[in-house]
């Protein structure tokens, strides 16, 4: 089990790791209006991301490490695309807390749980709409891809 729950803690760090530089994007093209939103979205993944550095290093782990840069989904030129990645981020760190919610025991599935709906509710604000279940369509859709989506390193 604890194998189990640091490899999904890993996920979920390299998920907030891409989003974190997801929102660097989001930041640079969100419209005024929205900046505020982007910036919270921005410092809770931070905050997780270093909350979870921790929990791993707490299991004996190696955090992952963030990479240089990431490639987007799609294109960010303009904030209407922003506000799309925005979504994006979000719908897609769900998934990946949702794996953790499955593997954590006790002590973190609380936690993770919480993760996962504050993304979901993020991503709801973002799109303006929501999903029955948040984090597990999001998942189902992309099983098939290696590694959580957007967490993909470019050189």
């Amino acid at each position: 089990m604890k194998e189990r729950e640091l490899k999904a803690l890993q996920a979920a760090l390299a998920a907030e790791h891409a989003a974190v530089y997801g929102y660097g994007v989001v930041g640079g093209r969100i419209r005024e209006d929205r900046r505020t939103e982007a910036q919270a979205a921005y410092d809770a993944h931070r905050a997780r991301r270093d909350a979870l550095v921790r929990e791993v290093r707490d299991q004996g782990g190696t955090p992952v490490a963030a990479a240089a840069a990431y490639a987007l989904p799609f294109p960010v030129p303009d904030s209407a695309a922003a506000v799309r990645l925005a979504a994006e981020l979000e719908e897609r760190v769900a998934g990946v807390y949702s794996d953790l919610v499955r593997a954590a025991g006790d002590e973190r599935r609380g936690t993770a749980a919480g993760a996962l709906r504050e993304a979901a509710v993020r991503a709801v604000r973002w799109r303006g709409g929501s999903v029955a279940f948040p984090g597990l369509a999001e998942r189902a859709a992309t099983s098939s891809a290696a590694g959580p989506p957007s967490a993909t390193p470019t050189a």
